[in-house]
């Protein structure tokens, strides 16, 4: 064995040094829990293209928990604390051996990650990052599509156009991952790397509630929002349903938004007054973490003649009878409600080749709610993908990005890495061109403190520059929103 190859199976964990330097091997047996992930299906009614993963973080640009995930952040003790032989695995008899960094999926995290990488160690690394689309859409983008304000073309940005040096992108699907080796295979081909880290966001499944494809629409893919520009671009009025099928889901406000931008599409278009809109959705108010901003909502709701139905999840749609089926989540009662047009936000899961590979427990995977480690050495976890604790939303997998991100360098450089503090910002929508925002930062064991920040030019150019920057730091062009 060279030392580059000693040097490896170090910093891979499958060795360990004893007190005389003598070298032991080290196998470790992982047993992979399988899960049987849901059916891919059509979008929406007969005819309609596949959902898949968006390369954004919802329909909103943020993303929400289950009801419990709100007021505890979990701590997930991980196979070892930190990276202490990547600097060992960064040199070779004095010589540059790059460190070897896997990302997979090009979100919000794994765009964070590859450019604060690329940025800070330069020749110390090689980066592969790996998706299966073209390119990144933010999750606001995919209302301003579906309400008419953009194309699908204008807020497509390809990962082609990428400016961070030392990064490769490869474009294939994920097949299978071996976390304990940090083995990858993909279409393309297969990838090791020293550090590992899951990206990938969370699935949406449509074909998860029954009667969604054939008597509604969902919005929070890129296809299904896409699609229903044209299904509310042809809509003549009547009753419309908003109305949440699962949780967690992606985005707390996305659902709200939409029942607001109905409410203005309609009435922009002379639609509003023989129409009705309904928003229901398995959370006693709007957005959880912050009271002010869900009243600001309620209230919002009430001078526009939305009714909001609070606890009541979506747990099927009867298409013959244009009929959505409720529970209530709190004593399980459950109810009707018809509809003419409904939009719903599907049920999310993680991946099915996360699902396989024995990351996930209870659904998603569990990680150091202050490192982002998995229970594999080496394999870290941000967003979606996660259980956390935070929203699921394209801001707080960016955060988390940024720290693992800061782990990996001092690592390299034989140092202590931050922790991750929970803190996000999420902008909404209030109708009428009005933009909120709320600052929230999710402590372990302690409830979400959030700001609240009424609408104001001021939250509408934050908006505007959230996105703008982005686009500027990871592909390197100018790009508005609006």
């Amino acid at each position: 064995m060279t030392l580059v190859e000693l040097q490896r199976c170090y910093s891979a964990g499958s060795i360990t040094l004893r007190a005389s330097g003598r070298c032991s091997e080290l196998v470790i047996f992982v047993p992979f829990a399988r899960f049987r992930g849901a059916t891919r299906a059509e979008s929406g009614p007969a005819g309609r293209r596949p959902a898949r993963k968006s390369a954004g973080t919802g329909a909103g640009g943020t993303a929400a928990a289950p009801t419990d995930t709100w007021s505890r952040l979990p701590r997930v003790r991980s196979a070892r604390r930190g990276l202490p032989s990547l600097r060992a695995a960064g040199r070779s008899g004095g010589k540059g051996l790059p460190v070897r960094v896997v990302v997979l999926g090009a979100g919000f995290g794994g765009l964070e990650l590859s450019t604060r990488l690329s940025e800070v160690l330069g020749d110390e690394l090689e980066v592969t990052l790996v998706d299966r689309a073209e390119g990144f859409v933010f999750g606001f983008s995919k209302l301003d599509v579906m309400f008419g304000r953009t194309t699908p073309d204008a807020v497509l940005h390809r990962y082609d156009g990428l400016v961070a040096p030392r990064v490769r992108f490869v474009r294939a699907e994920i097949t299978a991952i071996d976390p304990a080796a940090r083995r990858v295979e993909t279409t393309a081909g297969a990838l090791t790397g020293d550090v590992l880290v899951v990206a990938l966001g969370a699935d949406v499944d449509p074909a998860g509630t029954p009667g969604l494809l054939e008597g509604g629409w969902e919005f929070y893919s890129e296809q299904g929002a896409f699609a229903a520009r044209d299904v509310l671009a042809d809509f003549p009025g009547g009753r419309v349903v908003v109305g949440v099928c699962g949780t967690p889901f992606k985005c707390p406000p996305a659902p709200s938004e939409t029942a607001l931008l109905v409410h203005d599409l309609l009435a922009r278009t002379g639609r509003r007054a023989q129409s009705e809109i309904h928003l229901a959705m398995p959370l006693p108010v709007p957005v959880p973490p912050s009271p002010p901003g869900s009243a600001a909502l309620l209230e919002a709701f009430a001078e526009r003649g939305i009714e909001f139905h609070p606890s009541k999840l979506v747990t099927g749609l009867d298409p013959v009878r244009s009929v959505a089926l409720l529970s209530d989540v709190d004593d399980g009662t459950p109810g009707e409600m018809a509809y003419d047009l409904f939009l719903g936000v599907p049920k999310h899961h993680v991946p099915a080749v996360v699902a396989e590979s024995g990351l996930a427990e209870d659904g998603w995977i569990p990680v150091d709610s202050l490192t982002l480690e998995t229970r594999f050495p080496g394999v870290y976890a941000v967003g979606d993908v996660t259980s956390v604790g935070t929203p699921k939303a394209g801001v707080f997998a960016e955060g988390q990005a940024a720290i693992v991100a800061d782990r990996i360098i001092a690592a390299a450089r034989g140092a202590d890495g931050p922790r991750y503090g929970g803190a996000g910002v999420c902008y909404f929508e209030l109708g009428g061109d009005q933009v909120a925002g709320v600052e929230v930062t999710f402590l372990q064991g302690q409830a979400p403190i959030g700001t609240y920040n009424p609408p104001s030019a001021e939250i509408a150019a934050r908006k505007g520059d959230f996105g703008t920057s982005r686009i500027r730091r990871w592909f390197g062009r100018e790009w508005s929103a609006y």
